[in-house]
């Protein structure tokens, strides 16, 4: 829990009890400043409550980064076996999928560049 919560919470409590004592007492002055108190302590305690909600964000996105970047080896060795399983099921059609896309490489590589079109364009 951050502080400026707990802190927060307490000017607002505060202010609130400022504020009901003008209310007793009449005085304008306090109550106005009662509510001035209890409206900066929720802005406080608002801010840190975002602070707590980007701090347990944060750390979430790291376990879910450190977890991946732990895994990633196995997962590349599951994927390979997978990917090997195939091949050696079915081997026509992956020479059929790989020629493909050697193909496929081939055609965008040996392609001319794009001229832009040009700027002045003459009618005559």
């Amino acid at each position: 829990m951050d502080t400026d919560r707990i802190v927060g919470s307490a000017k607002e409590y505060a202010g609130r009890a400022e504020s009901a004592i003008g209310d007793v007492a009449g005085d304008a002055k306090t109550q106005a400043s009662g509510k001035a108190r209890e409206a900066a302590g929720t802005v406080q305690n608002l801010y840190g409550q975002a602070k707590d909600a980007v701090r347990d964000a944060t750390d979430t996105a790291a376990g879910y980064a450190k977890e991946a970047y732990e895994n990633s080896g196995e997962t590349f060795r599951d994927g390979s076996k997978a990917i090997a399983q195939k091949v050696q099921d079915n081997p026509l059609g992956a020479l059929l999928v790989a020629g493909g896309i050697g193909f496929a490489l081939a055609l965008l590589m040996s392609r001319p560049a794009r001229r832009p079109p040009s700027r002045w364009r003459y009618y005559g």
